[in-house]
């Protein structure tokens, strides 16, 4: 069985459409140049010194390793996934090139591996092992045997749906620590991991409430933020899920017109924006929740509407979440139950 490597794209998965749409994984560090077939790791090291002082000689270590790791150790033929963080997906692909130094493909990621990508894996679907091992923070990493199973068994092609997850039970938020993260990781990058695995589960725990569920929590955030909100009942459709404002009563502005689409892997396209703003007048705000993420297509229409609409995705909605979690009423708590936990200064 070939390996399976995960290879990050871009902080908080920035870059995850370019590496689709450009048949490519790619890793930063520009300022070092091409790598040379014959270099090593001390050499590589002293580069990352010389081309970026401010950072430790630990990171410089780190940073070394992996693009040594990612030119000279992955082969063609070898299985390679990253993670859509928006629409909450890993996708998965095959190795097709070799090593290559192309500096105007993907932005500040000059360091590029060519990939087909064939299939997608829902992570909800995913057990808690699983999920635990993916999300270890170094941009590159190899899978072991038992989750890159898991992966091959669950995965559905690419240009198809990604299948329904059933409501699965409340998950450890912070489960032990992978292997080989653990071994090699400062105490900074092991906070950084802590604090990216958080919000991944506590995203988890959003995404596992049932549809009205997600509207209730919503709602709760938005009187957490000093608005009075007032939720459709079911059945009652009428193009809007929430309205809120500072008096309820829509008398005071602003007057926000909320939609909620709760669809794990399904990205809102320009139709379903087009069909919410319809009949929305000048003076509205609007807010569109959908934890499937947005189209390109639906950010461009967003972006030229003439009544101002704010798109949510999953992640934006975590960060509200955790922003405004003091301030929420004791229902909505109770929808997401979060704990604080402290780290130490050092």
């Amino acid at each position: 069985m070939t390996a399976m490597w995960m290879v990050r794209a871009g902080r908080g998965g920035e870059n995850v459409e370019e590496f689709l749409q450009k048949s490519v994984v790619a890793l930063g560090w520009s300022k070092i140049g091409k790598l040379p077939a014959s270099t090593n790791k001390a050499e590589l090291v002293a580069r990352m010194a010389q081309a970026y002082p401010d950072e430790k000689e630990g990171t410089h270590g780190n940073w070394a390793a992996t693009l040594l790791r990612f030119a000279h150790e992955l082969e063609s033929g070898d299985s390679v996934l990253t993670y859509d963080r928006e629409r909450r997906r890993y996708v998965v692909g095959t190795l097709s090139s070799g090593y290559e130094w192309q500096p105007q493909l993907v932005e500040d990621k000059p360091n590029v591996r060519h990939v087909k990508w064939t299939h997608q894996v829902a992570r909800d679907g995913l057990s808690t092992g699983a999920r635990n091992s993916l999300g270890a923070i170094q941009t590159l990493f190899k899978l072991s045997e038992d989750v890159a199973a898991e992966l091959r068994r669950l995965q559905v092609p690419l240009d198809g749906p990604l299948p329904e997850v059933p409501t699965r039970s409340p998950l450890s938020p912070f489960p032990a620590e992978d292997e080989e993260s653990s071994e090699t990781n400062s105490d900074a990058e092991l906070r950084a991991e802590v604090l990216e695995k958080a919000d991944e589960f506590v995203e988890d725990a959003i995404s596992r409430l049932d549809w009205k569920q997600m509207q209730d929590l919503v709602a709760g955030i938005l009187r957490a933020m000093g608005y009075r909100t007032v939720v459709s009942q079911p059945g009652a459709d009428r193009g809007v899920d929430i309205f809120a404002s500072p008096d309820g009563l829509g008398l005071q502005d602003p007057r926000i017109f909320v939609e909620v689409k709760h669809r794990t892997g399904t990205a809102m396209s320009s139709k379903e924006i087009r069909a919410f703003l319809g009949g929305r007048k000048q003076g509205d705000k609007c807010l569109y929740v959908s934890t499937g993420g947005f189209s390109k297509d639906a950010h461009y229409e967003a972006d030229r509407a003439s009544v101002p609409v704010t798109l949510l995705t999953l992640a934006s909605l975590r960060k509200l979440l955790i922003d405004h979690y003091d301030a929420l009423d004791g229902e909505a708590r109770a929808l997401v139950p979060l704990k604080r936990f402290y780290w130490p200064v050092v």
